[in-house]
């Protein structure tokens, strides 16, 4: 008996403790549910005619926040995209892209100042910006037809908002008292959440991604390789006695074009990529994304490409085989190697049709290189920017070579650096710049101005205070030929023009103007006409040491292996008719006149291999009558 009143005395106690452990939880689920909706319930517990108040202060956070949210995706992450800093002639980039009015942020590009920078936001980074976009202006919510019906609205001046983005919602939590007075009426609301459906997360990681690809495989360099090979004069070997000409321009339109038709047929793989179009699976990138992803180029936006070597106009290159002592050969043969420093933006853009993000970044081709991978680990190392630092002063006068003022924008090189400093301006007499200026050794000045050729002067800022600086008037200058004191209007001749800056040159009839300065040159022009020379196809054998392989090899035996090598028939057409060379000192009183006829020797039309030689070898005793009118 004692044993069962124990059980059962056991089994009440367990029955209490159970209930109270029950009691317990059912108590704090209460607190927690409370503190989870206590805005609803207050809300709901007010007067039914001040919801609507509180409805239209939300849905103008909600507004705001989609407002908030189309900018960072149109301006790449960006709300407040910062202060522009505009590029130069240097480096043409600026620190925005303007896109159909947005200004929006390079994630990574070259400076006007030629310095790499990054700016890529982080999703922590948008949810700041977000916040503070909604504090300026959730307080400009209209409430002025509740206002004509009687309410008075308290809003708390200095709301506070914390903003969560996620994958696909943004949600946003505002802490301000809003306040509603109607007669003896009141309410007050506190906390107000908002959560927006938006991809914008979503996007961002995606755009992270490609980044990342491009930052460790600069793939875009190497798609834009491709380009420069096949739409642009790279290298190669041209059989003729006659230079090979390009236009300068022209060779920089096909670039562009041809950038602008590639960048914008690459695409992800995904669900947006039929694995059945192998037509195009070349321009498919191995990454794999479940939204719609554009690359987009277009050749009005700020580009560099940088020829060498080139001048403004032309591209030549000079054949060789032709020229004295040189007559073993037996034929002529022109090769040709250029050399591109390019460098221009491309917008990647992730959308679905109802969302876009969309970031800028800079693609850099330099000495026909795609730029090496993990360009951006600079990240890790802050580059100084010396433009920022103008610790030193100037004082820059410009002149003519008569010593008359002109007004010119200076420059200052240090190092890679190139530092806009200003413009010098008409002042009692002269053209003077004073300005701050980094502090560098051997730098140099640079001035430019319209009308002259621009001057690079060597310029120690850390000792010197004054530059002077002058610079020679440029002039054009068109050109006539004749041969044999004849003028010929339609036959093709270049004519070279080397000073100390460089050669100009001019190709007959196409092109007949040229810049000069006043100085010394030498002139070269060479007068080309059709031929009818003929190299016949010829066999040649070609022997050479191989290794005799097996055992043998071990210890260094070779054996001869010969080969048979076919040359086939060249037929040139076009070969050299006249011309000749001189040095001469040309005045700027002759250049003012804007005009120059040469006259040079005509020489035998070639008929044979002997005869082309022998124009050749003859052209460097011909001389040339020049005449400014």
């Amino acid at each position: 008996m004692g044993v069962r009143r124990m059980i059962r005395s056991f089994w009440s106690r367990k029955g209490q403790i159970s209930f109270f452990i029950i009691l317990a939880i059912v108590i704090v689920a209460a607190v927690v549910i409370f503190f989870a909706l206590r805005t609803n319930i207050f809300v709901t517990g007010i007067d039914p005619e001040f919801v609507p108040i509180y409805n239209l202060y939300g849905e103008c956070v909600k507004q705001e926040t989609e407002n908030a949210l189309n900018l960072l995706g149109t301006q790449g992450g960006k709300i407040d995209v910062g202060e522009y800093v505009p590029g130069s002639e240097y480096a043409p980039f600026s620190s925005h892209l303007n896109f159909l009015g947005f200004p929006i942020p390079y994630w990574y590009y070259v400076s006007g100042n030629n310095l790499i920078k990054e700016n890529v936001p982080s999703r922590n980074d948008m949810e700041q910006e977000i916040s503070e976009f909604l504090e300026e202006r959730i307080n400009e919510c209209d409430f002025s037809n509740f206002y004509e019906q009687g309410f008075f609205i308290e809003l708390d001046e200095s709301p506070r908002v914390k903003t969560k983005i996620e994958d696909n919602k943004v949600s946003v939590d505002v802490s301000a008292s809003v306040v509603v007075f109607r007669e003896d009426k009141s309410a007050r609301k506190n906390l107000h959440r908002v959560v927006v459906e938006s991809k914008i997360g979503k996007f961002h990681k995606i755009a992270r991604e490609i980044y990342d690809k491009e930052k460790n495989e600069a793939f875009l360099e190497e798609y834009a390789v491709d380009v420069l090979r096949l739409y642009a004069p790279v290298d190669g070997v041209e059989v003729q006695c006659s230079p090979k000409i390009w236009k300068t321009q022209e060779v920089v339109n096909n670039l562009q074009e041809g950038l602008e038709a590639n960048i914008r047929a690459l695409k992800l793989k995904g669900k947006y990529y039929n694995l059945n179009e192998k037509e195009d699976e070349y321009f498919v990138i191995d990454h794999n994304v479940d939204e719609s992803v554009n690359f987009l180029y277009l050749r009005n936006w700020p580009s560099k490409i940088e020829i060498t070597p080139a001048n403004e106009e032309l591209m030549i290159a000079e054949p060789i085989g032709n020229q004295q002592g040189l007559g073993i050969l037996g034929f002529c043969y022109v090769p040709y190697h250029f050399v591109y420093d390019v460098s221009f933006p491309v917008l990647i853009q992730i959308h679905d049709g109802l969302e876009i993000f969309q970031f800028p970044i800079s693609v850099i081709i330099d000495n026909n290189l795609p730029r090496e991978a993990e360009l951006l680990s600079f990240a890790e190392e802050e580059d100084i920017d010396i433009c920022s630092f103008k610790e030193g002063n100037v004082q820059v006068y410009t002149f003519d070579s008569n010593l008359n003022p002109v007004e010119a924008e200076i420059s200052y090189k240090c190092f890679d650096s190139i530092c806009r400093l200003g413009e010098t301006e008409s002042s009692g007499g002269d053209a003077v710049l004073n300005t701050n200026i980094p502090l560098c050794v051997n730098g140099y000045i640079i001035a430019k101005a319209e009308g002259f050729v621009e001057k690079k002067q060597l310029f120690s800022s850390n000792s010197e205070i004054i530059a002077d600086v002058i610079l020679d008037r440029e002039y054009e200058v068109e050109v006539e030929l004749r041969v044999a004191g004849k003028e010929k209007k339609n036959t093709t001749a270049i004519v070279h023009f080397s000073g100390e800056d460089g050669t100009a040159s001019v190709v007959l009839p196409e092109n007949n103007k040229v810049k000069l300065k006043e100085g010394l040159y030498d002139i070269d022009v060479f007068v080309y006409g059709d031929s009818s020379v003929v190299i016949p196809s010829s066999r040649k054998r070609q022997c050479f040491e191989v290794s005799k392989g097996g055992l043998f090899s071990f210890f260094g035996a070779t054996k001869e292996e010969c080969i048979d090598i076919e040359i086939p028939e060249v037929r040139i057409d076009y070969a050299l008719t006249g011309g000749g060379k001189t040095n001469t000192y040309i005045l700027e009183s002759e250049l003012k006149k804007g005009r120059v006829v040469i006259d040079v020797s005509e020489l035998p039309k070639p008929n044979s291999l002997e005869q082309l030689q022998y124009n050749y070898e003859i052209f460097n005793s011909l001389g040339v009558e020049m005449v400014f009118i």
